[in-house]
Order: structure tokens, then C-alpha cells, then sequence
């Protein structure tokens, strides 16, 4: 076991706490409730657990309540920031993880309040700051998102 989890089968769990020390997000645009699976270097699940009070749906919509797809693709963006400082280490802890791209991004069906939206994000490549990362959602083993996306990592 170390600092970032409980080892499980040679992947890292990380707790809610761990996640909030690693990535500089707060609510109400905190997405990610935990990281499972996380493979040092290479793959990560982020775990959302979507409620009817989270803010964006008191607009969007008030009739049919429906996660903005931009927030999911934040959520995978979040997941990925924390397999990025995972990965670095303690001394990443806190930096700021700035979007660059995203490409690709389709929206296949909404995320509702009720859902537990899984974020898979896969590394592609990284170049010094720059990461680049493929990520899908899903509700219930259903794609719900996909995109590609790449990140700096900055000092700020």
C-alpha cells in the first residue's frame, strides 16, 4: 500500500480525500468521487456518482434533467489529472492540469441524476507537460461519451 491507495491486484484505489489533495477542483465542479483501477503510467476509472442536487440541473433542464456533456468530458479530464499526479508523484500534488484539445468528443445517450457515470481514460502519450489521453464514459456497461483529449501540466 502506499500514499495514493489500497493496492488491489496491482491496480490503486483512490478514495474521495486522496482525490481532493491531488487535483486543486472543489465543489461544486469537483466530477470525480474516487479513482479505481488506476495503473501507474497508463489507465485510470473515475467514479461519479450523479445526484438531482448537483447545480447544473436547475437549468439544464428543468423538465428533464440532464448532465451537460462538456461536464462529463470534465469528469474524464479530472480522472486523467489524477492518474497524471499519481504518476509524478507527491511533488505534482496540487498543480494545475489545463486543458489543450479535445477531439472526437460524441455524445451518445444523457447522463442522469441517479447514475454512477464511469470514466475510463487511457494515456496515449506523453511528451514533458503535455499528456495526451482517449476517455469513454458509461452508465450501466452503456457508452455514454467518448473524446480525445491532451492536457499540460502546469507550475503555478
Amino acid at each position: 500500500m502506499d500514499d495514493f491507495g489500497k493496492v488491489q491486484d496491482e491496480s490503486m484505489v483512490i478514495e474521495a480525500d486522496r482525490v481532493r489533495d491531488m487535483i486543486p477542483h472543489r465543489y461544486p465542479f469537483l466530477m470525480v468521487d474516487r479513482v479505481v483501477d488506476v495503473h501507474l503510467d497508463h489507465s485510470a476509472v473515475g467514479v461519479k456518482n450523479v445526484t438531482s442536487n448537483e447545480p447544473h440541473f436547475q437549468g439544464h433542464f428543468p423538465n428533464m434533467a440532464v448532465m451537460p456533456g462538456v461536464l462529463v468530458i470534465e469528469a474524464m479530464a479530472q480522472t486523467a489529472a489524477v492518474l497524471v499526479v499519481a504518476t509524478l508523484g507527491h511533488e505534482s500534488e496540487g498543480k494545475h492540469v489545463y486543458f489543450m484539445s479535445v477531439d472526437q468528443a460524441r455524445f451518445r445517450k444523457p447522463v442522469l441524476p441517479g447514475d454512477q457515470l464511469l470514466l475510463r481514460v487511457t494515456k496515449q502519450r506523453n511528451r514533458g507537460s503535455v499528456w495526451k489521453f482517449t476517455g469513454q464514459g458509461t452508465v450501466n456497461d452503456t457508452v455514454v461519451a467518448d473524446a480525445t483529449f491532451s492536457a499540460m501540466i502546469l507550475d503555478d
